[in-house]
């Protein structure tokens, strides 16, 4: 029987909104892939989709998250997921 604890964030670092995106009043959203290393740290981290002009931000903001180690039957091992960073630009 496999047996497996998920990783659970245990530090994020919010994305700052860029300055242009809040002087027109952009709203967005990043689609970020990301290899989370046994240990919980952000191995590897590109962006994959959404609006360009946010790209910078998640990805400065993101490599910062810390998570617990997923562990797989008793193994700590390392995941490929996928995060969303959302930004609302506040009126």
């Amino acid at each position: 029987m496999t047996h497996i604890d998920q990783a659970m964030l245990t530090h994020r670092v919010e994305p700052v909104y860029p300055t242009l995106a809040r002087q027109i009043g952009r709203s967005g959203r990043v689609e970020l892939r990301a290899i989370i290393a046994a240990d919980g740290t952000i191995q590897s981290l590109e962006a994959v989709a959404g609006d360009p002009i946010f790209y910078q931000s998640a990805l400065e903001a993101v490599r910062q998250w810390r998570y617990t180690p997923t562990v797989l039957n008793g193994r700590q091992v390392q995941v490929d997921t996928y995060i969303t960073v959302i930004y609302n630009v506040q009126r």
